[in-house]
């Protein structure tokens, strides 16, 4: 079964990338996404490697500094605190303590919203 992806990066001018690949496992990967703009912004994979690295670097720096990095459209990524807890061990049944952490929340956007539906 073939499935599309439409990915709207709002840039100066709009790119849209499509993905239509077949596969058992993950329909995109990193290096799917890195071909996908070489192709739409007409440059070269390595130029593209680096600007999807220096993206997901930018946002996970901004992320590490507790900051929010929202993307006009496609949507907001944030952090938050998780508190401690206690679950429960799924093959014993003996409570556990699961220590706090911070996690990382993905809001999507309108236009991501709208293009998914």
């Amino acid at each position: 079964m073939t499935e599309f992806i439409r990915l709207a990066i709002e840039a100066p001018t709009h790119v849209f990338l499509t993905f239509t690949k077949q596969r058992k496992g993950p329909l995109v990967n990193k290096q799917d996404l890195i071909e996908a703009v070489a192709k739409s912004a007409d440059i070269s994979k390595a130029a593209a490697t680096r600007a999807v690295n220096g993206a997901l670097s930018a946002i996970t720096t901004n992320l590490k500094k507790k900051q929010t990095v929202s993307l006009i459209g496609f949507g907001t990524f944030k952090t938050s605190h998780r508190a401690a807890r206690t679950g429960r061990n799924p093959q014993t049944g003996k409570a556990i303590k699961i220590k706090a952490s911070r996690v990382v929340k993905f809001k999507a956007g309108k236009a991501l919203k709208s293009a998914v539906k």
